[in-house]
């Protein structure tokens, strides 16, 4: 079953799907989206009635302020140069120079909104509108593992070798996606990440 938050805002549509997932049983598995909740219930156990309505409960108990701090994790990065292809170009486009981009995307943690499109990558954000752009006209076959990229109002991490549209603002060695590791994930959503300027190698 998958429940819809309508709430305009995204950064508040975001904190209650958080704040649901939290308060559902976790027999049901429930994984958050940007702005919704997928649960996944034993039809032998529970009918669909049963749990619509105690979602409807839920619902009521799951406000954006009760949403707890997640954990704060710290991201280096090396913005510009190779590993960041696309800085100066995205800088351009916000008609903003590439040190204030950097300074703007490091000004603050942002929240995880959810894990997605490929294992460990993570949808971070909302960005505010002087670090939004539209995704690049043409995506890249392949973006390196570690590539810090942005578009649609959002941030995000490259786990791996992948196809991608975002643009390149730079790169970090921290390994997002581990399957030995437990969890294999590196962030969840609701952590909060603090990206930090880094020398690039010389």
């Amino acid at each position: 079953m998958l429940i819809e938050c309508t709430l305009n805002d995204l950064a508040e549509a975001n904190a209650h799907a958080l704040a649901l997932a939290r308060v559902l049983p976790t027999e049901w598995h429930p994984l958050p989206a940007i702005r919704s909740v997928l649960v996944r219930f034993d039809p032998l156990r529970y009918t669909q009635d049963e749990v619509q309505i105690y979602v409807q409960d839920a619902l009521n108990h799951a406000t954006p302020g009760a949403l707890p701090p997640g954990r704060q994790v710290t991201i280096p990065v090396r913005y510009g140069g190779e590993d960041g292809p696309d800085l100066g170009d995205a800088a351009r486009q916000l008609g903003l120079a590439p040190d204030e981009l950097i300074a703007q995307h490091t000004a603050r943690p942002w929240r995880v909104l959810m894990i997605g499109f490929a294992p460990g990558f993570p949808y971070i954000g909302p960005l505010p509108p002087s670090l939004t752009l539209p995704r690049r006209d043409t995506p890249r076959v392949a973006v390196p593992a570690g590539s810090v990229a942005i578009a649609a109002g959002m941030t995000g991490i490259y786990p791996s070798q992948l196809p991608g549209g975002w643009h390149l603002i730079g790169r970090t060695e921290v390994a997002l996606f581990d399957p030995a590791r437990e969890p294999p994930t590196l962030l969840q959503a609701g952590d909060q990440v603090q990206f930090v300027a880094i020398a690039s190698h010389s």
